[in-house]
């Protein structure tokens, strides 16, 4: 049997594959399905299936992605996903995924970012959504297991080999002890330890990476995380929520408190169409020195803008804004601020199989690395669900398959079980979700858009303080069920995915896409590597390997002239 932790399109591609293979898959998520983090992706997904430009090619989009990467990505990683693109979309359809269509009957793709080439398919705005519908169909007609509302705590490890994890129930706090002969873990990034993120409560709160790790996997590059530009202030319980970049393709003007339109002096020619690097940074830095909006932000006016435009074309961002602020934004700006958004670094992993250094342990979706380097393009991160979601289910399939047995830990399992006891008897003083908090305020203070030495340290010194008094949480379920027993583990979480940030950040010492140094503004070429943590070895320095002369003639700059770049 194979386990699945995560439920959103990562892990449903992966147990659909496993389902189909014939092999016994459970997967366990802690949100509903319906629910995943997937949902919330708008824009589409990429493959060069060249039905609007029949000039591109897997090779070109291979060469948009390293291009974008700053060379961070993995060349091995970026020729698989887009190599195998073309059969991500197919399986889809062969799910029975509605994509828009040209009246021809071609399925549509736009332009996304920088490809050089139309190769971004989509169904309207919601195509995460439709995507999730569609995978939780084909699950169901496979009749594959699929848990709600289960928490796991910990993989279970023996002699260097995964036999399975252990969990709780959210509601009722039953225990789980799932004996598996593979795991693969689909458990998101770690997004949620800033202040303001896209993701909501309790998700992307580094499950994953302190899963991996526990269990003696490593991190590449937990440092390289996107911020998208246009995250909402208010309220509190909606801070970085996203206005779709949309809003800014579609004729959004950016301006600052003093009612100047800021991106002439960053990016003059593109405006507001920059990159999402550039235009974050842009933001980040009127705000910085003294020039934001009362609440820390810039306005995003869309006002001047035909009310039937925005209606047609971004109906989401204007039922958003009226359901959390009452705000009408065809009469009024929106006040917004960097969020952070994408975490391109994770697990490491291998590139053919994305199998980790714990023999039986896959990772993928964002809770793995090698695909995006520095910037994530627009689009990738879809069919990176499901080109890994397909490999990973077929070689956790024929290593499961290839066990004569599967030996276990007692002590192991003893471990897991005590770790959930020693929580829930925790009387002490300390509030999980205050101390929760605390590390948001460290990251967004110090590893936020801009980062510096004086401050990765500060921020390593704070989080240390907060390390200390984590042995003093008190934990309580109450009659409403366990949820605070899961923010103890979220916390855990939290604080291992904040260390290595920190550690990382202060290691690369450069100023390389997403990852900007404000006293390294540089990029510094000796640093193009991938740097590799773990608790117990710190940081090591991962060479990448050159990219194939095929693709390498094909990275050029792409124009990006009446597009939005991301």
């Amino acid at each position: 049997m194979v386990l699945v932790i995560g439920t959103g399109g990562a892990g449903l591609r992966a147990a659909i594959e496993l389902a189909e293979a014939g092999v016994d898959v459970l997967a366990v998520g802690k949100r509903a399905k319906e629910d995943a983090h997937t949902a919330l992706a708008a824009g589409g997904i990429n493959a060069a299936l060249a039905t609007m430009d029949p000039e591109d090619t897997w090779q070109q989009h291979a060469a948009d992605t390293l291009k974008e990467s700053y060379l961070l990505a993995d060349p091995r990683t970026v020729e698989i996903v887009t190599r195998g693109a073309a059969q991500g979309i197919g399986d889809l359809e062969r799910y029975g995924m509605a994509f828009a269509r040209e009246e021809d009957g071609r399925l549509s793709q736009r332009f996304f970012g920088a490809h050089k080439f139309r190769r971004t398919a989509f169904a309207g705005d919601y195509t995460g959504l439709e995507i999730q519908r569609t995978l939780i169909r084909r699950a169901g007609r496979l009749d594959i297991p699929v848990l709600d509302g289960v928490y796991i705590t910990r993989l279970l490890v023996h002699d260097g080999a995964v036999f399975g994890a252990y969990g709780f129930d959210l509601a009722k706090g039953t225990r789980y002890l799932i004996h598996a002969d593979a795991v693969i873990l689909a458990a998101g990034g770690h997004t949620r330890i800033w202040r303001r993120t896209s993701s909501r409560r309790d998700e992307n709160t580094g499950d994953s990476f302190r899963l991996a790790v526990e269990a003696g996997a490593r991190l590449r590059d937990p440092e390289l995380v996107q911020f998208h530009p246009s995250g909402i202030i208010e309220p509190e319980h909606a801070a970085g929520t996203l206005v779709s970049e949309a809003a800014r393709g579609e004729g959004g003007i950016l301006r600052n408190a003093l009612g100047e339109r800021f991106m002439s002096r960053y990016d003059p020619d593109r405006m507001e169409l920059s990159t999402r690097d550039r235009v974050a940074l842009a933001s980040y830095t009127e705000i910085q020195e003294g020039r934001g909006t009362p609440h820390g932000g810039v306005w995003l006016d869309v006002s001047h803008l035909p009310r039937q435009t925005i209606m047609t074309r971004l109906p989401r961002v204007y039922q958003t804004l009226m359901d959390l602020q009452m705000l009408d934004i065809t009469r009024e700006p929106i006040e917004i601020a960097p969020t952070a958004h994408y975490s391109m670094g994770g697990v490491w992993v291998r590139p053919e199989d994305h199998s980790t250094d714990v023999r039986g342990l896959y990772a993928i979706g964002e809770a793995s690395s090698g695909l995006h380097g520095a910037n994530r393009l627009g689009g990738n991160s879809l069919i990176e669900l499901l080109v890994f979601g397909r490999l990973t289910g077929q070689a956790a399939a024929a290593y499961s398959q290839s066990l004569p047995a599967q030996p276990r830990s007692a002590s192991a399992i003893a471990q897991a079980r005590e770790e959930v006891d020693q929580l829930l008897a925790a009387d002490g003083p300390e509030n999980v979700r205050a101390l929760q908090r605390a590390v948001r305020d460290i990251m967004t203070a110090y590893a936020g858009v801009v980062r510096s030495e004086e401050g990765l340290r500060a921020g390593l010194a704070e989080l240390a303080v907060i390390e200390k008094r984590m042995e003093d949480v008190g934990v309580h379920p109450d009659i409403a069920g366990y949820q605070d027993l899961a923010h103890a583990f979220d916390l855990k979480s939290a604080t291992l995915a904040a260390r290595a940030t920190l550690e990382a950040a202060l290691e690369r010492r450069e100023t390389r896409g997403c990852h900007n140094r404000s006293d390294y503004p540089e990029l510094d070429p000796a640093l193009q590597v991938n740097l590799v943590w773990s608790p117990t070895t710190g940081i090591t320095r991962e060479s990448i390997p050159a990219v194939p002369d095929e693709i390498a003639s094909l990275m050029e700059e792409v124009s990006t002239e009446g597009k939005l770049a991301e």
